[in-house]
């Protein structure tokens, strides 16, 4: 793990930069203007940024293989990519990146890049992640129609007839809130490449997972006070 030390003798800079640059990053503020209101060259915000995305990162790889959600669980999908893209619209956008989410409502979130939205490729990544037995919430996208088969509490609210909650609690408003606030944050970095985007996308997700005690939580990862 990269600690505070090393990377502050790399750059040269002092403790109360290091403390600006740091309370920046942990709201989201992006690094060009970071560099600024730090007084640091933007080349230097962009190497602390880099290195505190990797404790992110890899602390975010470790959490994805315990995740395991149950009860009152969420799924939706969203794309991502050019709002001005000519083609299709919703599910099968052409040009886009689509991303299946699962949210535990109240808690945590799963989110992971897939190719389509069929059956073949949801179902095996919400049967890993989500409980079996588990109340499960979708959209009447009919992929979805397989999981109570597999032994979950399905219920779903049929947004093709402008439906959007039931008031047995029925709905997917949370998974839908999450996709909102990606899509916001990841606006403000100007365009992100595909290349990247896998980073930025599961930055999103730790970030939402320890909305609680970030700072807190990233001072331990990065290993220092």
């Amino acid at each position: 793990m990269i600690s505070k030390i090393a990377i502050t003798k790399r750059a040269h800079i002092s403790r109360r930069k290091f403390d600006v640059l740091f309370d920046c990053f942990v709201t989201d503020i992006p690094a060009t203007k970071a560099s600024q209101i730090s007084h640091i060259h933007r080349n230097t915000a962009n190497r602390y940024f880099h290195f505190f995305r990797l404790g992110i990162i890899e602390d975010a790889l470790k959490e994805r293989y315990e995740a395991h959600l149950s009860n009152g669980v969420e799924v939706d999908e969203s794309y991502f990519g050019p709002s001005r893209v000519k083609g299709k619209r919703g599910r099968g956008a052409g040009h886009k990146i689509l991303v299946l989410g699962l949210l535990k409502r109240e808690g945590y979130v799963f989110t992971e890049i897939v190719n389509r939205a069929t059956k073949e490729e949801l179902l095996p990544i919400i049967r890993r992640v989500v409980q079996s037995g588990s109340d499960i919430y979708t959209d009447g996208w009919g992929s979805y129609d397989a999981l109570a088969v597999y032994g979950y509490n399905h219920k779903k609210v049929k947004h093709t007839e402008d439906e959007f909650a039931r008031p047995d609690g029925t709905h997917i408003n949370g998974v839908e809130s999450y996709w909102s606030w990606v899509k916001r944050r990841l606006n403000k970095f100007n365009g992100i490449g595909r290349s990247r985007f896998g980073d930025y996308l599961l930055e999103s997700e730790w970030r939402f997972n320890h909305r609680d005690d970030l700072r807190k939580t990233l001072r331990k990862l990065l290993r220092f006070s």
